[in-house]
C-alpha cells in the first residue's frame, strides 16, 4: 500500500476526531488534549488562533515543511474546538457538499 493510500487525510481525520471524543468522554485531565476538552473553550480558540498565525507566517516566507507542520497543528485544534461545540467532521463536511451545489 502506497503511504498516499495509508495515511489519506480522511482516515487521520476520523481518527482524531475519535481519539478526542473518547479523551472527553474519558478524561483524567492527564493529556494536553484531555486539558483542552476540560478547559475554558476560549483557550482553544486563542490556539485556534495563534496556529492561523503561525500558517499564514509560514506560508508567507514559502516554508513548505514548517507550512505543513503548522497546518497540521491547526487541524488538531480545529477539530477539539469543534468537539467543545459539538460539531463533527459529519457536519463540516455537509456544508462543504452543500457548497458544491
Amino acid at each position: 500500500m502506497s503511504i498516499e493510500k495509508k495515511n489519506d487525510i480522511s482516515s487521520i481525520l476520523n481518527y482524531l476526531e475519535e481519539l478526542i471524543t473518547n479523551k472527553k468522554m474519558n478524561n483524567t485531565n492527564i493529556s494536553y488534549t484531555e486539558r483542552l476538552l476540560k478547559g475554558d473553550l476560549k483557550k482553544v480558540i486563542q490556539k485556534v488562533g495563534e496556529e492561523s498565525t503561525e500558517v499564514l507566517i509560514e506560508a508567507t516566507l514559502k516554508n513548505k515543511e514548517r507550512t505543513i507542520y503548522e497546518s497540521a497543528d491547526l487541524i488538531y485544534h480545529l477539530l477539539v474546538m469543534w468537539n467543545k461545540l459539538d460539531i463533527t467532521l459529519y457536519d463540516i463536511a455537509q456544508e462543504l457538499e452543500r457548497r458544491k451545489k
